[in-house]
């Protein structure tokens, strides 16, 4: 006998500082770990999968990631059922929304696109309130040159230099929508600078460490170990230099997905 399957969409916040990304790993807590084990308790063990749209690495946030939820069992009252898993998930995680979709949606393979926050400041040693989403460059930056810096990963390039332990056969030739560096307004605290920063990077899909990488250049350009043409350079075919200072990943925050 072939069981119905029920299929709903769960988005969800994380504060990622104390968790070893998303991804279920041995002796390790992980965010899916953690919403796994809220699953089977307040389903009372019913069976059921998640699948999640993307991976996080250990330490990087989310303000608006997405799962979807396989049951057995229809969910009667959406509602509930969403106050019901807030209550049990711990403090630093947070379900936003739950939608029920087709069998034809897949959570991996449907059209999406993200966009990635990286929230820094720099120039002196900061609250450590700060530490968990905002990343501290002790050094001085020449902020306006990394802006004309990410201008430069806008658009389709290829982008080998900035994947994490790349092969011969990997798919590098990639396309950003959105890439600038501007003065952070969305992220805000009373213990933080007076003045921070925000790399916004939109695409349909990234690499490993990929921003981080591209940050870290943009880290390097602001201290004047890199230049201009150095980034231009990175991004064509001919190019052999791997980029190798990957940024701190507690800066990192995945703000958004649309789905497509």
């Amino acid at each position: 006998m072939i069981l119905k399957k029920f299929f709903y969409v769960i988005t969800l916040q994380y504060l990622g500082y104390r968790f070893h990304g998303w991804q279920k790993q041995p002796n390790l807590k992980t965010v899916h770990l953690m919403v796994d084990r809220t699953l089977n308790f307040i389903l009372e063990g019913k069976r059921f999968k998640s699948l999640s749209s993307g991976r996080t690495d250990a330490m990087v946030s989310a303000e608006n990631a997405a799962f979807e939820l396989f049951l057995y069992e229809p969910i009667e009252d959406l509602t509930t059922f969403l106050t019901l898993f807030n209550h049990n998930l711990p403090q630093d995680i947070r379900a936003t929304g739950i939608r029920e979709v087709d069998a034809k949606f897949n959570i991996i393979q449907h059209s999406k696109l993200k966009e990635y926050n990286y929230v820094f400041a720099y120039g002196d040693k900061f609250h450590p309130f700060c530490a968990p989403i905002l990343t501290t460059i002790l050094d001085d930056l020449d902020i306006e040159i990394m802006k004309e810096g990410a201008k430069l990963f806008e658009g389709e390039h290829y982008f080998k230099s900035y994947s994490y332990r790349p092969t011969d056969h990997g798919i590098y030739t990639r396309t950003l929508l959105l890439c600038e560096l501007v003065e952070n307004t969305k992220y805000t605290a009373n213990f933080f600078p007076e003045t921070t920063y925000m790399l916004r990077v939109k695409g349909k899909g990234f690499m490993r460490n990929q921003i981080r990488l591209m940050m870290g250049a943009l880290f390097d350009l602001g201290k004047g170990k890199l230049s201009l043409d150095d980034i231009k350079n990175s991004l064509t075919v001919e190019n052999t230099a791997k980029m190798e200072y990957i940024a701190p990943a507690s800066g990192l925050i995945l703000s958004k997905i649309d789905f497509e």
